[in-house]
């Protein structure tokens, strides 16, 4: 009976995982908007009823998908910083934005889903639909910025508060990273920017026309950054 009831389990999954690859490749070809179940259900050759058992409504897929993608560049980007040593501040930097556009160029359906285009009509669940993964991303940022600061904070404006961000940021900041003042966390929202900026123009096609070298000038942006935080860059 355990065979049989593994058996099932594993089908289900494989099915499950199946769904959520044919929506990434409608999204593909046909945009957002073209992520439907009934769609899937044709690409798969099973019926509405059927693939409803796996995803009851479009949004129950949508969140899966984005909560899963979203689950996977964080641990992609965890291990890659996590792999150069916490006494190289700007080498683990440097890990996690490569990381961030290596896996953006592997999977461009799923950094479009979570930091560019809306899905139409879509309604996430309250609190987001990743928020564990967008929590541990911030929290990760945000390490990288705190090993940086003491070097880097003689270089920073000031100017702002705690009330200036929103309140579950600053909460959480503060529990994280005691002692970090707010000028940090806007810096942290700076290096993100700067991580995110060249990745999302090369993803959306707006660099490949005007330069072949975009991993040079993505490499180069990420030293450039190091330096600005008063970091030693990677050799």
């Amino acid at each position: 009976m355990s065979e049989t009831v593994n058996r099932r389990a594993r089908l289900r999954a494989e099915t499950s995982a199946e769904i959520k690859t044919i929506a990434l490749k409608l999204m593909a070809t046909g945009g957002p908007d073209a992520i439907s179940l009934r769609a899937i259900a044709r690409e798969m050759g099973m019926t509405a009823g059927a693939i409803y058992s796996y995803y009851p409504t479009r949004d129950d897929l949508i969140t899966t998908l984005i909560r899963d993608v979203y689950g996977e560049l964080v641990d992609a980007v965890e291990v890659a910083r996590d792999a150069v040593p916490e006494s190289d501040p700007g080498g683990r930097l440097l890990a996690w934005g490569e990381t961030v556009r290596a896996w953006a160029l592997a999977n461009p359906e799923g950094f479009r889903l979570i930091y560019g285009d809306p899905v139409p009509g879509y309604q996430a669940p309250e609190g987001g639909p990743a928020r564990e993964a967008a929590h541990r991303a911030c929290a990760g940022l945000t390490g990288l910025v705190a090993a940086a600061w003491p070097e880097a904070e003689s270089w920073q404006p000031g100017g702002y508060d705690w009330s200036d961000f929103e309140a579950g940021l600053a909460e959480a900041t503060q529990e994280q990273f005691p002692g970090l003042p707010p000028a940090a966390v806007a810096l942290s929202l700076r290096v993100w920017g700067r991580m995110h900026g060249l990745v999302a123009l090369e993803i959306y096609g707006h660099l490949r026309p005007l330069t072949h070298k975009t991993a040079s000038i993505f490499h180069d942006e990420m030293l450039d950054l190091t330096r600005s935080l008063g970091l030693t860059p990677p050799k």
